[in-house]
C-alpha cells in the first residue's frame, strides 16, 4: 500500500522571471509522484534557480534538503565525457586514434583498429562483459577492464550503435587512466569538481555516504480521507515494477538491454550483475568508480558543471572548460537509426546525448545526459544554459519523463527561447 502523501516542503530560490520553474517543480510532487528531488538552472553563468524538496524516504520522515546527495545513474556519463574532451583539447588524447594506441591489450579479438571515437558514441560492440565475475570484482576495476580488452565484439565495431549502459565507463575510463595515470574519479576531482567547487563524485567518499537519498520506485500518493480509511486493493499493495522488471516483461530476461543495464554476468548465478533491485543503494557500489553509472551529487553542481562547459560561471575564473570548437565536436551527432540495445532511435554525440524527440533537452544545440529513472543534466550553448534535475523516485523509463519535461519547458518559457523537441515553440 502506498503511503499517503505529506505536503512537500520546497526550499531554495528562484530569481524573478523564473517563478514558472518553481511552479513546475511543485507540480511534480502534487501530480507526478515525486518523493524527493532537486533542480537547478544557470543562465549566462549565473545561478537563477536552485530548488529542492520532498522527502529522503517514502515514510516522509526525513526532508530532502539543501545538503542531500543523489545517485544519478547515466547522467554520470556526461562528466566522464567532459574529461575525455578536456584531454583531447589539450592534445593529450586523439579521439580518432585506435584505442590500442593507449591501451595495447584492447587490440585483441579484432579490435586493433577501433578508434576512441567509437567508445564515446557506443559503436564498439561491447555493451556488457561476457566473462563471469563477482560483484566485488566488477567494483574493483581491473577485472572488467581486462575482460573487455580480450572480448570479441557483439557486432562489427562501427557498423551500428548500441547503448553501453555500464561498459561505457570502463572503456572510456580506462583510456583516460592510460593517458593520465589517474582514475576518472580522481581526474574529475582534480580538474573539474575541485576548481569549480562542485559536490559531485565518481567514487563517493565514506564521509558523504550518509547524505545520499536512497533510490526508490515507490511514490507517495495523495489520498482522500475516505480512500485512506478503506482497505488497500491488491493493486495498491503491490510494488510498482522496477525498470529492469519492466524491460524483462516486454523484451525478455536475456534481451541485450537487460544485459547492458546489468553490465556483466555474475559468476555462480548467471544473473546480470548490476540489475538487482537495491544494488545502487549500497555503500560499496556508490564508493566504487563506475564512470557510466554511479556518480553522486546534486542538481546545483551538475547545472554548474554544464554551465562551465559552455561559459564562465559566477564565483570562478574557470570556464568555458571547452572551446566553442570542442563543444561542436562533442555535440556533433555520430549515430542515426535504431539503437541495438535501446531498440528505439537514439542520437549520440561524442560521449553526450544530443537533444532529440526521445531525449528532449530543449534547445536544438543542447547536449548532456539522461539517467535511468529520470535524472537529466545538459548544456545549451546557444542560450547559455546549464540545467539539472535529480530525484530519488525512479520512473520506469530510460528517456525523459513528465517531471523533467515540465521543468525544461518552464525554463524555455522563462527565457523566451524555442524548445523544438518539447513540441511547443516559445515566442
Amino acid at each position: 500500500m502506498e503511503t499517503e502523501q505529506q505536503p512537500a516542503t520546497i526550499g531554495g530560490s528562484v530569481e524573478p522571471g523564473f517563478e514558472g520553474v518553481r511552479a513546475a517543480f511543485e507540480q511534480n510532487f502534487a501530480e507526478h509522484g515525486d518523493v524527493g528531488a532537486a533542480t537547478a538552472l544557470y543562465v549566462g553563468g549565473r545561478k537563477v534557480v536552485d530548488l529542492w524538496g520532498g522527502w529522503v524516504d517514502t515514510d516522509a520522515t526525513t526532508p530532502y534538503g539543501e545538503d542531500t546527495l543523489q545517485l544519478v545513474f547515466s547522467s554520470t556519463k556526461g562528466p566522464t565525457a567532459l574529461l575525455a574532451h578536456l584531454l583531447a583539447e589539450r592534445g593529450e588524447l586523439d579521439i580518432d586514434a585506435p584505442v590500442a594506441e593507449y591501451w595495447p591489450e584492447f587490440a585483441a579479438a579484432g579490435k586493433a583498429d577501433v578508434p576512441v571515437r567509437w567508445l564515446l558514441c557506443h559503436k564498439a560492440g561491447l555493451p556488457y562483459v561476457t566473462r563471469p565475475m563477482s560483484v566485488a570484482d566488477a567494483l574493483g576495476w581491473e577485472a572488467p577492464v581486462a575482460a573487455l580488452a580480450t572480448q570479441e565484439p557483439e557486432w562489427e565495431p562501427g557498423t551500428a550503435h548500441g547503448y553501453h549502459a555500464v561498459t561505457y565507463g570502463w572503456l572510456v575510463g580506462e583510456v583516460i587512466r592510460r593517458v593520465t595515470g589517474r582514475s576518472v574519479g580522481q581526474l574529475l576531482a582534480d580538474e573539474v569538481s575541485g576548481p569549480l567547487g562542485l559536490e559531485f563524485w565518481i567514487g563517493l567518499p565514506d564521509e558523504q555516504q550518509s547524505r545520499v537519498a536512497p533510490l526508490t520506485n515507490r511514490g507517495l500518493r495523495r489520498r482522500g480521507a475516505a480512500e485512506a480509511a478503506a482497505p488497500a486493493t491488491s493493486m495498491e499493495a503491490e510494488e510498482p515494477p522496477t525498470l529492469v522488471a519492466t524491460i524483462e516483461q516486454f523484451l525478455g530476461p536475456d534481451s541485450l538491454l537487460v544485459k547492458a543495464l546489468g553490465g556483466f554476468i555474475e559468476a555462480g548465478t548467471g544473473a546480470y550483475g548490476f540489475s538487482g533491485e537495491g544494488v545502487f543503494n549500497r555503500d560499496d557500489v556508490r564508493a566504487a568508480e563506475l564512470p557510466a553509472a554511479n556518480g553522486v551529487g546534486n542538481a546545483r553542481s551538475l547545472a554548474r558543471l554544464y554551465a562551465a562547459v559552455v561559459g564562465t560561471v559566477e564565483g570562478s575564473d574557470r570556464g568555458p572548460l571547452l572551446s566553442a570548437e570542442q563543444v561542436e565536436r562533442a555535440r556533433e551527432v555520430q549515430t542515426q537509426g535504431p539503437d541495438r540495445v535501446l531498440i528505439l532511435p537514439t542520437t549520440f554525440g561524442l560521449g553526450f546525448m544530443t537533444s532529440s524527440a526521445m531525449f528532449p533537452y530543449g534547445g536544438a544545440t543542447s547536449f548532456g545526459h539522461t539517467g535511468a529513472g529520470g535524472s537529466v543534466s545538459f548544456a545549451d550553448p546557444t542560450n547559455g544554459i546549464g540545467f539539472s534535475y535529480v530525484m530519488n523516485r525512479m520512473y520506469a523509463g530510460l528517456a525523459g519523463d513528465p517531471r523533467s519535461i515540465s521543468l525544461i519547458r518552464a525554463v524555455y518559457e522563462a527565457i523566451g527561447a524555442e524548445a523544438p523537441f518539447l513540441g511547443t515553440p516559445f515566442a
